[in-house]
């Protein structure tokens, strides 16, 4: 995976280093999703990025953990980037919209960003590990669950949606996705598109105040 030097905004480096720190990253990544979290070493990482020495990485993340910080921001805000070019134009306001852009792009995310979705599942099963990053916990539930419930939250303060249990909401909404996951893994064939926007259209329904469901116009 090729990362945008834009995610590197690290004050103080050059943009050499800046390319180079970008380089292990990507590599990084794709050793990941190629050998899973335990089998990802920095002689691994060198052989993918193509460096002479390992300790180009050492230069640069000091630890594993601090490179599986990098990593996971970064994986992070790819994803963030991509939810923001698929909702540009939306109203920022209108939170079914917005609940329906995160659900149909989130399953796109699927197909779009493999090695992504491989890497944030390696986390996953492995993050808490004593070589990884102690906040992995914390910002990958961030990234399935917390932003979408804070989101739900703030809908049914407005009347935007129904009465519902926000946690119980976005919870569903993270499992869902990550069953089209499971699902075109098992089929790649499948059409994610569809899958996305008959999902959406189950959780529109879901999360609708009673008067506006659809049907009952």
């Amino acid at each position: 995976m090729r990362v945008n030097l834009d995610t590197q905004a690290e004050l103080g480096l050059s943009v050499t280093e800046a390319t180079t720190r970008a380089q292990v990253i990507g590599a990084t990544i794709a050793t990941m999703a190629a050998h899973g979290y335990a089998r990802t070493t920095f002689a691994r990482i060198k052989e993918r990025a193509g460096l002479s020495s390992t300790r180009i990485i050492s230069y640069h993340f000091t630890s594993k953990a601090g490179l599986m910080q990098a990593v996971l921001s970064t994986v992070a805000e790819t994803k963030a980037m991509f939810l923001r070019q698929r909702s540009a134009g939306l109203n920022a306001g209108d939170r079914p919209a917005n609940l329906r852009a995160h659900i149909e792009t989130s399953v796109a995310f699927l197909r779009d960003y493999p090695e992504c979705v491989r890497v944030l599942a390696e986390f996953a099963a492995n993050g808490s590990d004593a070589d990884g990053w102690a906040m992995t916990p914390a910002l990958l539930d961030g990234l399935r669950v917390g932003a979408v419930q804070r989101q739900l939250q703030q809908g049914q303060a407005e009347g935007a949606f129904g009465e519902f249990a926000p946690e119980v909401m976005a919870m569903s909404i993270a499992q869902s996705i990550d069953g089209a996951g499971a699902a075109y893994a098992a089929d790649p064939s499948m059409d994610l598109d569809r899958y996305g926007r008959e999902l959406a259209d189950l959780f529109e329904r879901a999360t609708a105040p009673p008067g506006r469901r659809p049907g009952n116009d």
